[in-house]
């Protein structure tokens, strides 16, 4: 919360002791959650869009049965309103401390959960171009990647509730570090994400044309323009929230009384925008129908591999 900065010599005692109990015409707004009064349209907006796509989500996850995927996805829209309707309980109270707990732990998680989503999706495009071109199992880019956002996931979660329930600016900074450590740790997992999609799309390229058919209940399905598109999608929506964790990262490096955490325009461009775009393009083309209803089908691992033969056994997801 923002620590006050200007006189309070006509404040009550109380008053300053319990910001809480603070309201718009007693208090200024250093003593609350932000510098400024969060934007109720604004805010609104987020919370109908991302209750729009979680519902579309939902239908396409039944219907293709996308269970992993959709998962992730659920987590991060319901953490992504969640955190905007404390934004719009801010509107309404500056002052509480609970709904600044809920947007802080909320915003900052939701998109670990999906980056979750997407992380599932490497395994099966290497399923459906050629596991021998792959440099590791399928499945190990999986199991890695989710491992390193569930760490990610673990640190901002404590360090948000440690930031935001700290009565004190050393117990607070403890959090807001622990907070950027995840953040970063994040970044870092998307960066080495995208290195690792990068990698195998250049060994796809330079692949010869029997180590590609070697899938051939899957040649169809390369060739069509939504399994195209939808790789370009993945790539879009890796870039925004990458964007967005590169902000957080910043914002939280100033703490809650920097210039990034008040600053609203920046807050609903950097951080609300960029998720709206990833889940808008992850909805708009679900990987669902990009695949051709086959996700199931793609979900393969690599084992005892001996000179260059494979052997393909499914695994559930």
């Amino acid at each position: 919360m923002a620590t006050p900065t200007s006189s309070f010599a006509n404040l009550s005692p109380s008053l300053l002791a319990n910001p809480e109990l603070c309201t718009i015409d007693t208090c200024p707004l250093d003593l609350a959650s932000f510098e400024y009064i969060p934007s109720l349209p604004g805010n609104a907006l987020y919370v109908s869009l991302f209750a729009l796509f979680l519902l579309v989500q939902l239908y396409f996850g039944i219907r293709y049965r996308t269970w992993g995927f959709l998962a992730g996805m659920i987590g991060g829209l319901l953490l992504e309103i969640l955190g905007y309707v404390a934004r719009i309980q801010i509107h309404f109270n500056p002052f509480s401390e609970d709904p600044f707990l809920m947007y802080i732990v909320c915003l900052t998680i939701g998109p670990a959960f999906l980056a979750a989503s997407i992380y599932l999706t490497l395994s099966r495009i290497i399923t459906v171009y050629s596991p021998t071109l792959s440099r590791f199992q399928p499945r190990t880019y999986t199991i890695v990647f989710v491992i390193f956002d569930f760490f990610a996931l673990l640190l901002q979660a404590a360090g948000g509730g440690i930031a935001s329930a700290a009565n004190d600016d050393s117990l607070s900074q403890i959090g807001i570090n622990i907070m950027i450590a995840g953040v970063s740790w994040q970044v870092f997992s998307l960066g080495l994400f995208t290195v690792a999609c990068l990698e195998f799309a250049w060994r796809v390229r330079k692949a010869r044309e029997e180590d590609l058919n070697q899938q051939v209940e899957f040649v169809e399905l390369r060739r069509t323009t939504r399994f195209k598109v939808f790789l370009w999608v993945l790539a879009g929506a890796t870039l925004a929230i990458f964007i967005r964790c590169v902000f957080r990262c910043a914002e939280l490096s100033e703490g809650f009384d920097g210039r990034l955490a008040n600053d609203e325009v920046t807050l609903m461009v950097l951080e609300g925008a960029m998720i709206v775009i990833a889940v808008m393009l992850l909805t708009a083309l679900h990987p669902g129908p990009a695949f051709g209803g086959s996700w199931a089908d793609a979900t393969w691992s690599i084992r005892g591999a001996k000179k260059g033969h494979v052997v393909v056994e499914k695994q559930s997801a």
